[in-house]
């Protein structure tokens, strides 16, 4: 077939790099694939301590709106390690109180009408101003967010107004984590996407766990179908520099000085190190590339603590929108390869990940430091049964800098998978694409710049 012996240099071995490597060998191009890292799976990696314990690069909920990615585990055989939840959304609070968002199996919008009129928590006027809100998204679907990415969250909530407590209990949560920065920093329009397609598919925000590590469930499986047919995967192999001359990239230097040489390059690496290997004079040559520096990552804290006892029997992702743990689970619950502690059973006791959010003004911190603040707010949450348990192993991963920042203004710089330089293209979550920068967007993403190379190479 024509263009069967076309290669392809993907930088990155994040979710978004191995999608597209596993999309192109199956088009028969030859891939090698680049991480800079010794573990696979950018945002998605994790990896055994000294203990024998996995650590997570943060707390990895899956979507039921994620339809991209149970695509892509079905096709490598993956998806029986999803274990799904029951269709609820529980908020823990200050004090030991919480309610909880319950469905109904219906159609949509019926399927919430428990949220709305029983909760437990807020009044029927609270919930009857924000079902008001939310006419334009019944309107105009998802041709409305993209309307309102001029405000904040928190500016359009007040242009509806609804209430201050509905804001700051339900929706600073969601927004911390959807994206890690509170909900008078995000631009409206994240928020208002996730709300129309929660409102319109019923099973859209449905959550499910793996049945364990994703490197042995998602990112290993993966990489290992793409080396079967033929894909290289060359790690701790950092990129320097992108060699761009006479319209096109003529190849990429390595840190060690090495050049490697392909027909086509995909770019799958966070916006940061995407920005760091871009040649100044592309940057100033084509504006498109130039625009990509104002996308900036946000930071990002992942605790896990190991308890002597079991504080909560919820097996579920739980919200808390007191204090620093915004979205976290008992993966002693949720996680069944997880039950463990340096390798013996850790049966009926509590593993917590937690996300650690906002945490630009915690990297500070030291470790102690913030395990004691998280370790405060879990014993608010849960004042009775957590009294006298004690931690019995913590770890911490500070990630600098992580998913981009969705400040308003910032959507329309989101590059295109396609860019102006013929055998250049981008994949990640922070390029077009139906999803936010999530596990479904970097599927999607890599699915969309697989095709372009596809269709460059004039392949069918």
């Amino acid at each position: 077939m024509e263009g069967r012996n076309k290669s392809v240099l993907v930088l990155g071995g994040g979710l978004a790099g191995l999608t597209a490597a596993k999309r192109l060998v199956d088009q028969g191009f030859e891939v090698t694939l680049l991480e800079k890292r010794s573990v696979y799976g950018g945002k998605v990696s994790s990896w055994k301590d000294e203990d024998g314990d996995w650590i997570e690069s943060g707390t990895h909920c899956f979507f039921g709106a994620y339809d991209v990615l149970y695509d892509l585990m079905r096709e490598i055989n993956a998806y029986q390690g999803v274990l799904w939840k029951d269709h609820r959304l529980t908020y823990t609070l200050s004090g030991g109180g919480s309610f909880t968002f319950d469905t109904w199996d219906t159609p949509s919008p019926l399927h919430l009408a428990p949220a709305i009129v029983k909760n437990g928590y807020f009044r029927f006027g609270e919930m009857f101003s924000f079902s008001k809100s939310l006419i334009p998204l019944a309107l105009k679907k998802d041709k409305y967010p993209p309307t309102q990415d001029h405000l904040t969250f928190t500016e359009w909530a007040r242009r509806h107004k609804f209430g201050d407590r509905l804001l700051d209990k339900m929706f600073r949560p969601m927004a911390l984590a959807l994206k890690f920065i509170p909900p008078e920093e995000i631009s409206a329009k994240i928020i208002l996407d996730v709300t129309e397609v929660f409102y319109r598919i019923p099973d859209a925000s449905r959550m499910g766990f793996l049945k364990g590590a994703p490197q042995e469930y998602l990112i290993g499986p993966l990489q290992q179908y793409s080396g079967a047919k033929g894909a290289r995967f060359l790690s701790s192999t950092a990129v320097d520099e992108l060699l761009y001359d006479g319209g096109e990239i003529k190849g990429v230097r390595l840190k060690n000085g090495e050049v490697m040489t392909a027909d086509y390059y995909l770019c799958a690496l966070p916006i940061h190190n995407l920005n760091s290997v871009l040649p100044a004079t592309l940057k100033k040559e084509r504006n498109f590339f130039g625009d990509l520096e104002k996308l900036e990552g946000v930071p990002v804290i992942s605790v896990q603590i190991w308890y002597d006892r079991q504080i909560t029997p919820e097996d579920n992702v739980l919200f808390s929108p007191d204090g620093i743990i915004p979205v976290y689970a008992d993966l002693g619950n949720t996680t069944p390869d997880y039950r463990t502690l340096r390798g013996e059973p850790h049966l009926g006791k509590s593993r917590f990940e937690f996300c650690v959010a906002p945490a630009r003004e915690l990297m500070p911190l030291s470790k102690e430091e913030i395990v004691a603040r998280v370790d405060r707010n879990i014993r608010d949450c849960f004042p009775h049964t957590s009294k006298g348990a004690n931690i019995l192993k913590s770890t911490l991963v500070k990630i600098p800098r992580s998913v981009y920042a969705p400040l308003p203004h910032m959507e329309r710089y989101r590059p295109t998978q396609n860019t102006p330089v013929p055998n250049l293209f981008l994949a990640g979550g922070f390029t077009q694409q139906l999803y936010y920068d999530s596990m479904g967007g970097a599927v999607m993403s890599a699915n969309l710049a697989s095709e372009e190379i596809v269709r460059t190479a004039g392949r069918k």
